[in-house]
């Protein structure tokens, strides 16, 4: 099973609460990488879980971790606007 670790919890929650515009400026290739490779691939679980009804575990995670609805919508769509392939 994979677990939310605390800075991706920390990762998810500036998405959800930044605007893309903002950190686009301020990523480095390093951030970049962990935000396509781990964060994208979480953020794309959630997604299908939310919209295909798949199993995939992702919903319960992030309410376990304090991560609201309207958080996780908010960090797609700025991790979308981030350029990032969430579908």
């Amino acid at each position: 099973m994979v677990y939310l670790s605390l800075e991706d919890i920390e990762f998810i929650k500036i998405l959800a609460n930044s605007d893309s515009s903002t950190l686009q400026v301020g990523m480095n290739e390093a951030t970049k990488y962990k935000l396509d490779i781990q964060i994208g691939k979480i953020l794309r679980e959630y997604y299908k879980e939310n919209t295909m009804n798949l199993e995939t575990g992702w919903i319960k995670k992030f309410e376990k971790a304090g991560i609201t609805k309207e958080e996780g919508k908010a960090a797609i769509a700025c991790a979308r606007r981030l350029g990032m392939d969430i579908s």
